[in-house]
C-alpha cells in the first residue's frame, strides 16, 4: 500500500491561493495521479499524514488533477503542509 500511496499523491501544490486557503479554511492542494478517484486520494492522505480527511474536491487542468483536501478540525493544515513539504 505503501507504492500505492506514493503513485498516488505526486507532491504539494503550493501557490498564493493554496497558502491562503492553507491559514483560513485548513486547506492543502496535492498533485495527484489522473487515474485517482477521490476516495484513493482520501486514503492515501490520511495514510500518508496520519490525519483525518473532512472532504476531497477535485479539479483538472491541462498540467494533470490537483485535489484540495480539506481536513478535520483536529488537524492543522499547517502541521501537515510542513510534513508534505510545503515550506
Amino acid at each position: 500500500m505503501t507504492q500505492l500511496q506514493h503513485r498516488i499523491i505526486l507532491h504539494a501544490y503550493v501557490t498564493e491561493k493554496s497558502m491562503d486557503e492553507m491559514e483560513r479554511q485548513n486547506k492543502l492542494e496535492f498533485v495527484v495521479d489522473r487515474r485517482a478517484n477521490r476516495a484513493e486520494i482520501r486514503r492515501a492522505v490520511e495514510e500518508t499524514y496520519q490525519c483525518k480527511v473532512a472532504k476531497v474536491t477535485v479539479k483538472t487542468v491541462l498540467s494533470g488533477k490537483i485535489a484540495t483536501v480539506r481536513f478535520a478540525k483536529e488537524f492543522s493544515a499547517e502541521d501537515i503542509g510542513g510534513r508534505a513539504g510545503v515550506f
